[in-house]
């Protein structure tokens, strides 16, 4: 099995994911399209998984290489193959197939609790994980409508679209499930990311942030297994 992977900045890879993926027998190949990397023949590839970044789905004209991108995601889900997009990746799947996407009135950064819709609790990217659970958060702009045919999976006060579906093997999640003990201090020195945390922490969020990683990461590290097993069972 080979995964195609969209990176967005070196930082936003697939995390615990690699070793779940090395695990499993599984290849991935990952596209670094903000240094200019081109998208390979999609053929070939058995999913595609996109992750985060610190540019919006809107600026097309700052990274062109967004159009083609999101060309290459509709090509993706228009022939049924399994999509799951984190952060910017759930933002691209809504925006690239039809969706809203903009900036929230605050950025939800830190650990929040999230809870499953109806549908979630009946999607298959959600079996065994419970009704409602902590999350890392780390965005400014939000799905503000699922595109058509798209179901909203998750939700919480602040960001109400937090998952969604589309078809029976396209995901898109707006929360980090990926994470490892490295990203935190690792996302941290991105200047965009920094600004969000420390508009709403003020100095020292860093910090803070890091330790209540920490102390829920047994927690994340079981919840990306079982979302990870949950995807991987979708690939046929």
């Amino acid at each position: 099995m080979r995964v195609l992977v969209f990176q967005h900045v070196p930082e936003e890879h697939p995390g615990s994911f690699r070793d779940l993926m090395q695990a499993d027998g599984v290849t991935w190949d990952p596209i670094e399209l903000d240094a200019g990397e081109a998208i390979p023949a999609l053929e070939g590839y058995d999913a595609l998984m996109v992750f985060g970044g610190p540019m919006d789905v809107w600026q097309e004209e700052e990274h062109p290489w967004l159009v083609a991108e999101k060309a290459a995601i509709r090509a993706w889900i228009g022939a049924g193959k399994p999509y799951l997009g984190i952060c910017l990746g759930h933002q691209l799947l809504a925006d690239a197939l039809g969706g809203r996407v903009g900036l929230m009135p605050g950025p939800e950064v830190g650990v929040t609790d999230v809870s499953l819709t109806q549908a979630g609790r009946a999607s298959p990217l959600f079996q065994g994980l419970p009704d409602t659970f902590p999350t890392l958060q780390w965005h400014g702009a939000a799905v503000q409508a699922p595109p058509p045919g798209g179901v909203i999976l998750a939700q919480n006060a602040h960001c109400p679209i937090q998952a969604l579906q589309v078809g029976p093997r396209a995901f898109g999640i707006q929360y980090h499930v990926e994470l490892t003990d490295e990203t935190v201090p690792e996302w941290g020195v991105i200047p965009e990311y920094r600004c969000a945390l420390e508009a709403i922490t003020g100095d020292g969020g860093q910090a803070v942030l890091e330790q209540a990683t920490a102390e829920r990461m047994p927690v994340f590290r079981a919840a990306a297994g079982a979302l990870y097993r949950n995807f991987r069972a979708t690939w046929g």
